[in-house]
C-alpha cells in the first residue's frame, strides 16, 4: 500500500490544497485547520450551514499569512494573529468543546461579511489549546480545529467500492463521487476495499498513527466542493445502507500521530506522496449495525 494523496484544509470547511509532503504534527498536517469561522456565539460555522464555504480558495504564505479569494476574484491577505501581538482573544467552541483562540483583523471579518455571512475568522495560535476526545485519545493528545481528531485516512478500494454500490442502488445513472467529497488528509491506494476498518495502528512513511475511530459522515459529503451544490441523498443514503459503523453512516478512520523514540519537538516527521504504508496493528472492531 502507498500514500497517494495528501489534503490541507487552511480554514475549517474551505477548500483545500493538496501538497506533494506535508509535515506532522501532534495536533495534524502543517497548516490544516488552524483557521476556522465562528458564529457571533463562538460556535464554528461550516459547510453543513453553509456550503458556499467550499468555494473559497486559499493559500498560505511565508510566515503564516493566510490569503483567501472569492469566486468574484475579491482577494484578502490575513496575517496571523497571535496573543503575544496584542490581537483579541475570543473563547470560540467546535463540538461541545470550548476554548481560546484569537481573532484576525477587522478588514478580515468584513471581507468574510460581505462573502459568506455574520462570522469573524478565528485563527489558533497555540494549537495544544484543544484536547482530543479523552474517550480516544492520551493525555496531552491535542487537536487543531478539526472536528475531532488530528487526520482523517480514506481509502481509493473502500471509494471504489461505495461508487459501485450507489451505482447498484442507481440503475438509471448516478455520478461517480471523487474523493474530495470527505475531505480527507491522506489517501492509500494499494488495500481492499473497507480494510481501513481493521487497521489498529499504521505507518506512513517513517510516522507511525494510531486508528482511533471510525468517521460518521453528513450532509458536507453531499455537497460538490467544486461549485458548492448539495447533490441529492449519496452517498449517505448508501452508507447507511452498506457501511455502518457505530451506528454512523461512516467512511474513512480518523488517526492520532504517535511520537517515535527519540523525536523531539513539534515535528513528528514528513508525509510524501508515494510513501509506502504498513499495517503494525490489525483487529480493531468497531459495532457494525447494518454493514
Amino acid at each position: 500500500m502507498h500514500l497517494t494523496g495528501l489534503h490541507v484544509y487552511p480554514v475549517k470547511s474551505m477548500y483545500r490544497l493538496s501538497p506533494d509532503t506535508a509535515a506532522v504534527h501532534p495536533w495534524g498536517l502543517d497548516g490544516d485547520r488552524r483557521w476556522m469561522l465562528a458564529d457571533p456565539t463562538g460556535r464554528f460555522v461550516s459547510q453543513r450551514e453553509n456550503p458556499a464555504m467550499g468555494q473559497i480558495r486559499v493559500g498560505l504564505l511565508p510566515g503564516g499569512t493566510l490569503t483567501l479569494t472569492a469566486p468574484d476574484g475579491s482577494r484578502i491577505e490575513v496575517p496571523a494573529p497571535a496573543v503575544t501581538a496584542g490581537d483579541p482573544v475570543a473563547d470560540v467552541e467546535v463540538w461541545g468543546t470550548r476554548f481560546r483562540a484569537v481573532e484576525a483583523a477587522k478588514e478580515a471579518h468584513q471581507w468574510i461579511a460581505d462573502h459568506l455571512g455574520d462570522y469573524r475568522l478565528i485563527h489558533l495560535d497555540d494549537p495544544r489549546a484543544r484536547p482530543v476526545d479523552p474517550e480516544y485519545g492520551e493525555p496531552g493528545d491535542t487537536v487543531s480545529m478539526a472536528d475531532g481528531f488530528p487526520l482523517l485516512l480514506t481509502t481509493t478500494a473502500s471509494l471504489d467500492r461505495l461508487n459501485e454500490l450507489i451505482a447498484a442502488e442507481h440503475p438509471d445513472g448516478h455520478e461517480t463521487l471523487p474523493m474530495e467529497r470527505f475531505r480527507p488528509n491522506v489517501v492509500v491506494g494499494g488495500s481492499e476495499p473497507w480494510a481501513e476498518d481493521g487497521w489498529r495502528r499504521i505507518r506512513i512513511g517513517s510516522v507511525t498513527f494510531k486508528v482511533v475511530k471510525p468517521c460518521g459522515r453528513c450532509v458536507v459529503t453531499t455537497t460538490d466542493q467544486e461549485s458548492g451544490e448539495r447533490r441529492g441523498p449519496e452517498p449517505l443514503r448508501t452508507l447507511a445502507r452498506h457501511h455502518r459503523l457505530m451506528r454512523k453512516a461512516a467512511f474513512g478512520q480518523n488517526l492520532i500521530p504517535e511520537r517515535a523514540a527519540g523525536v523531539t519537538g513539534d515535528v513528528l516527521g514528513t508525509l510524501r506522496v508515494g510513501d509506502d504504508v504498513e499495517v503494525l496493528e490489525d483487529g480493531a472492531h468497531w459495532p457494525a449495525d447494518g454493514r
